[in-house]
């Protein structure tokens, strides 16, 4: 069912809340409402759609004068919206007061808060203190009493959530994290992103726009988007996961550096990045990956995640099904490819990545929740080639069409750095069979073996040897995914309600 507010038709399942509306509160200037002895009110707050993605609260208020029909509407309305079993109605929310531009704390008081007062979410909330504050909290509280975390800040908010999420569910099933072949237990517990950092990256790719009313909408109406995680490990240790970027090289580099100037604010990573590419580092080492052979797109098709996309959906059912079949068949025995070079940057992407500077992302094909991750090898070449391949992240050109760009579609890889090789210090044993032909057929050269560091969702690894493995669809967002522009908001086809009173 739906509401007709004039020329626009609300379904039921974007209606924010309906209250009982005050005349002092709401008086109308129309002449006809005025001569009524004693009309009655009642206004709809509903989800109003604009462009590029971002939502507003708008609200309408329907007047009579008969008492009982007025309660009888609102009572109708608040039923259906009682059916809305995918709202949530408790939420523990996370403020990092210090994050972006100090602001997260304001963004939540002023901007989304009353919103979830209005829809009568309660909600329980803890202001940061330190680094890992909400990660440890996590552990500790009772979350079966939430339906769900929120989190106030950046991306690294973010991530300190989801660890602290993850952690606790692998812990209360007895999951060892550090074993990186152990099949982690699903997130029910759906995270909410408030943006309010430097960088809200997570939330440009899976809402499509960095805005804190919007995302607190999302959350309002009980979206759920799931998403893919991977995880990080070196020699059978657990490192950290990460959702959008794993980085190393390039991007490694500039938030290495950046991380020495954080009183720039978000000039930092401008800075960084200039920095970064004038030193034009590359690193010799060797990639070894599993192709994901289960999902139906690929990184060049040019087939965008969109809300309800049918790639998701069918490739994590491909993915179940194999596993339902093959689960002895041991991992190490599939097939892998393995790339040896010389590497100017090295990503791991299981989203677009996508930004306002690079609308596309670093691959604009790439899936939120397909179980598989983008691998993107930039080879040495020239600075000019270099900076060709960057430009194209914020045009509409192929940014894979250069003969030094090789880009994969997996779920899972290996990479150790040529200096680890020589050490002799690779992942695992299965590696060090792997990787120790290359040893022998290529002799030290003069090219630069120095180490680079890996850039994990913004937080820094230092590790040059390491495994990831992609979860597909480990834990859950209060999104939809990035939906089709509509031409018309109003055109839904369910049957609207033409005349409320």
């Amino acid at each position: 069912s739906c509401v007709h507010t004039g020329n626009y038709v609300v379904p039921t399942s974007e209606i924010i809340a309906v209250e009982e509306t005050e005349l002092n509160k709401k008086r109308s200037n129309i002449g006809k409402w005025q001569k009524m002895a004693k009309p009655h009110a009642f206004t709809v707050y509903y989800v109003k759609k604009a462009r590029n993605h971002r939502w507003r609260c708008s609200d309408v208020t329907f007047w009579c004068v008969d008492e009982h029909l007025c309660n009888q509407w609102i009572q109708m309305l608040k039923e259906l919206l009682e059916m809305q079993k995918s709202r949530p109605k408790q939420l523990l929310v996370y403020i990092n007061p210090y994050g972006g531009k100090r602001q997260g704390k304001r963004i939540y008081e002023q901007q989304v808060a009353p919103l979830f007062s209005l829809a009568s979410i309660s909600t329980d909330v803890v202001i940061t203190e330190h680094a890992n504050h909400a990660k440890d909290n996590l552990l500790e509280v009772n979350i079966n009493k939430y339906d769900g975390v929120v989190c106030v800040g950046g991306d690294g908010m973010f991530s300190e959530v989801m660890h602290g999420l993850i952690g606790r569910m692998q812990k209360d099933s007895g999951i060892d994290q550090n074993n990186p072949k152990a099949p982690l237990v699903q997130c029910n517990i759906r995270i909410g992103i408030i943006p309010a950092g430097s960088t809200d990256c997570i939330c440009y790719s899976t809402v499509g726009i960095s805005d804190p009313v919007t995302s607190a909408l999302h959350i309002i109406l009980g979206d759920c988007q799931p998403l893919d995680v991977s995880s990080v490990h070196h020699n059978n240790t657990f490192l950290k996961y990460y959702v959008s970027l794993l980085g190393y090289g390039f991007y490694g580099d500039i938030l290495k550096d950046s991380e020495k100037k954080r009183w720039m604010g978000p000039m930092r990573y401008d800075y960084s990045g200039f920095k970064t590419f004038l030193s034009h580092h590359y690193y010799e080492g060797t990639i070894s990956f599993q192709p994901a052979k289960h999902t139906l797109g690929s990184p060049r098709d040019k087939v965008s995640c969109r809300s309800g996309c049918y790639i998701c959906k069918t490739s994590e059912q491909q993915l179940a099904e194999q596993h339902k079949e093959c689960g002895l068949k041991r991992e190490e025995d599939e097939d892998w490819k393995v790339i040896k070079g010389k590497f100017l940057a090295i990503n791991a992407v299981n989203m677009s990545c996508a930004c306002p500077r690079s609308p596309k992302g670093l691959s604009p094909a790439a899936h939120l929740a397909d179980g598989s991750a983008d691998l993107i090898l930039v080879r040495k070449c020239s600075r000019f080639d270099f900076l060709r391949y960057l430009v194209r992240h914020t045009n509409q050109d192929d940014q894979f069409d250069f003969s030094f760009v090789d880009v994969h579609r997996v779920k899972s890889f290996q990479f150790t750095s040529k200096l680890s090789e020589d050490n002799e210090s690779n992942v695992t044993d299965i590696g060090k069979k792997r990787f120790g032909q290359f040893c022998r057929d290529h002799p030290v050269c003069c090219c630069n073996i120095a180490n680079s560091t890996w850039n994990c969702d913004g937080e820094t690894l230092d590790s040059s040897a390491i495994e990831v493995r992609v979860h597909c669809q480990l834990m859950k967002l209060f999104a939809r995914g990035i939906e089709e522009n509509c031409k018309d908001e109003a055109a839904y086809s369910q049957s609207s309600i033409e005349q409320l009173l």
